[in-house]
This record gives structure tokens, C-alpha cells and sequence, in this order.
């Protein structure tokens, strides 16, 4: 992961997105699972990266 202007880009292998993007939004995760710096997360409109915000950071987790 490289910090550019306070965003980063993760690759993550599709089966790593889909755990991730099933944690996130399909298995009713509450904030007290999640590490208390993720201040919020959110999917774009088609599915294809899961953003990740903190204090300091944006990181996009996309597919490869």
C-alpha cells in the first residue's frame, strides 16, 4: 500500500474483496468488530472497490 496525498489503493484477490464486502455489508457487522480507526466505509455504485476512511487516510480496496 502506497499513502498518495492521503489516499492508498489495496489489490485484494476476488475472494479477499467478496470476505471483505461480505463483512462490510451482508453479515450486519457492527462498529465494534470493525477497528476503531475505520471511521467509515462505503461501496461505489458498481460494485467494484469498497473505500475504507480513517483520520488520516482514504484506502480503496479494489479487485485484481
Amino acid at each position: 500500500m502506497v499513502n498518495e496525498s492521503g489516499e492508498a489503493t489495496v489489490y485484494l484477490t476476488a475472494e479477499d474483496w467478496h470476505v471483505v464486502s461480505d463483512t462490510l455489508f451482508n453479515m450486519g457487522t457492527t462498529d465494534g468488530i470493525l477497528p476503531q480507526e475505520i471511521l467509515s466505509f462505503s461501496r461505489d455504485e458498481k460494485d467494484l472497490r469498497i473505500d475504507l476512511k480513517t483520520e488520516n487516510i482514504l484506502v480503496h480496496l479494489e479487485m485484481i
